[in-house]
């Protein structure tokens, strides 16, 4: 009966804390991404359209965010403002030279985000899952080093 129990609990227990490492979806490439990729590290998540002025200046500064940052296991994560899938989606991150993961899937409600209307729109997030802050605007390198350090530091 013990042992039952135990098997029971035990699959129950799995199932449930399943659901919180379920995977993020797909990248520009066709990858899966990983839930252990990103999640238990501090996420830079930036969402951007071919069409921003703004987001095409910020790019090169998150990719070299995200070149930097890797040692150190802070992520740099971008979603497509307009929804792009597959083949467009993976051209319009060619286009702009994005470097660093672009999720097909958007993440807004695993993190409870509110629908922007304003881009570009940037979020940090730390390594427990919780939305530390929201940058709207265009972003650097130092500015976004300086919000990640006040950030861990508080």
């Amino acid at each position: 009966m013990a042992r039952r129990l135990a098997a029971v609990l035990a699959i129950t227990a799995g199932l449930l804390l399943g659901g919180c490492g379920a995977d993020y979806g797909v990248d520009q490439h066709g990858n899966t991404v990983k839930a252990e990729q990103i999640e238990g590290h501090w996420v830079v998540l930036n969402y951007w359209a071919e069409w921003c002025g703004p987001c095409r200046t910020e790019i090169p500064e998150l990719n070299a965010a995200a070149k930097q940052w890797a040692a150190e296991g802070i992520k740099v994560v971008g979603v497509n403002f307009d929804g792009l899938q597959g083949q467009d989606l993976k051209q319009a991150a060619d286009t702009l030279g994005i470097g660093f993961t672009v999720l097909a899937q958007d993440p807004a409600e695993r993190y409870e985000l509110p629908r922007s209307e304003a881009l570009p729109v940037t979020y940090i997030i730390d390594d427990k899952g919780k939305v530390r802050e929201q940058l709207m605007g265009e972003q650097t390198l130092e500015g976004l080093q300086a919000k990640i350090k006040a950030l861990k530091g508080a």
